[in-house]
């Protein structure tokens, strides 16, 4: 069964709480938090971005960016711009997109459930991207990149966090820049807090890893590391990740599309004739559109949208098989484009569905890319399936939204 615990989180002064909360450090370039960050000397970029306070050009996955995150972690801290908690605590996280509710409990997630499956994976890691993990945990002595998880819902635990949201005022309640509104709550009283721990330990058997993969991994290489070293007791807030757990009735996966660079040689012609073998292709015109269910595709090339249809016998019916990513990956990207492996083939980019379909045309249009994908969204249940049958994705399968805003609660260790 699950175990989660409460901690002293580290977050902002209330009235600090908008300017500090930044977006998740993956999801935006060092060009894009500068912008962002500009004349906010509040804003978590600094922490989690710290690159733009540095001179341009300096390498991102330099000892120089960990030290200044480091640095500009602990000015937040002495000038009081972030403050710890006196007291285990758990703290409920709502947001708001476009009319939609979500509302997950952030808790301290064991490294023990991680490394034994309880909490379950659907992704492989990228070990460039796990040692920049590592080596700003090491250095901050922080985990300020929350992971995102799932579990089948548990009406007991939704009444409790309905009951204490409706009895209780939020630390923080703002609306972002994005539309997206962030409210907080801080569970302090302990008879609440044993409930939830107790809830947990009895009626969650596994969580689910939705976003965070490799922040997850980074945390159970650390505590390794340290274990290893005796740098640590049984007790130690290191044997413990930061992560935010939501019910699964309220989570929304969108597509997170493809473009690749090049036709592998092959003309325009050429690709669309070979693409008939295993897809019924039929030109849509020149205005976006999305596919509307699962084993359809829209190509965007030459300034042409087309929609593809895959053909039986181009997908299995077991639980990796049967997915859009793998259709695409097997049939396309690999077979006619060469694409072997996702992870590291520099000709493909992962585009987020958040992005819209105009951010393709965008790619595709100036020149940088060839061809775009655009998929039909992965479902929550698909996603349980394969990591319940021990199973990984394709990389780049999902794409959560709205995200959570990091420096609005972090982890010291």
């Amino acid at each position: 069964m699950a175990i989660i615990r409460p901690f002293k989180g580290l977050r902002p002064t209330p009235e600090l709480a908008e300017k500090v909360a930044a977006r998740p450090y993956d999801v935006l370039s060092a060009a894009e938090a500068k912008v962002e960050a500009t004349g906010n000397p509040y804003a978590f970029y600094h922490v989690s971005k710290s690159e733009i306070d540095l001179p341009e050009g300096t390498d991102v996955y330099s000892q120089a960016v960990y030290d200044k995150a480091a640095e500009n972690l602990q000015r937040f801290i002495q000038d009081g711009t972030l403050f710890q908690d006196n007291t285990p605590c758990y703290y409920i996280y709502k947001l708001v997109m476009n009319g939609r509710t979500q509302t997950g409990l952030v808790c301290a997630s064991s490294v023990s459930d991680y490394n034994s499956g309880i909490i379950k994976k659907h992704e492989f890691t990228r070990p460039d991207k796990e040692k920049d993990r590592i080596n700003n945990i090491k250095t901050t002595r922080a985990q300020t990149g929350n992971v995102f998880l799932a579990y089948n819902d548990v009406p007991e635990v939704n009444f409790l966090i309905e009951h204490w949201m409706t009895d209780h005022a939020p630390a923080y309640d703002f609306t972002a820049a994005d539309g997206i509104q962030h409210s907080v709550w801080v569970v302090d009283e302990p008879a609440a807090v044993q409930n939830i721990t107790t809830l947990f330990e009895k009626k969650v058997p596994f969580t689910y890893i939705a976003d965070g993969h490799h922040r997850a991994a980074s945390a159970s290489l650390v505590q390794k590391e340290f274990e290893e070293k005796q740098l640590i007791s049984a007790d130690d807030p290191a044997n413990f990740f930061l992560t935010t757990i939501f019910p699964a009735s309220q989570l929304v996966i969108l597509d997170y599309n493809r473009v690749v660079k090049d036709l592998n040689g092959l003309s325009k012609e050429a690709l669309l004739s070979q693409l008939e073998y295993d897809f019924s292709v039929v030109p849509i015109g020149h205005m976006p559109q999305a596919p509307t269910m699962l084993h359809e595709f829209s190509m965007y090339l030459d300034g042409t949208w087309y929609r593809l249809l895959a053909e039986e016998g181009t997908y299995t019916t077991d639980p990796i098989g049967i997915l859009d990513v793998t259709i695409l990956s097997n049939n396309i990207l690999d077979k006619i484009l060469g694409i072997k492996d996702q992870r590291t083939d520099k000709r493909i980019d992962f585009v987020g569905g958040i992005r819209g379909l105009n951010e393709l045309v965008k790619r595709v249009d100036s020149g940088e890319m060839k061809v775009a994908f655009a998929l039909y969204p992965v479902t929550i249940q698909q996603l349980f399936d394969i990591a319940d049958s021990g199973n990984v994705m394709p990389p780049k399968s999902t794409w959560f939204e709205p995200k959570l805003r990091d420096g609005l609660i972090s982890h010291l260790i």
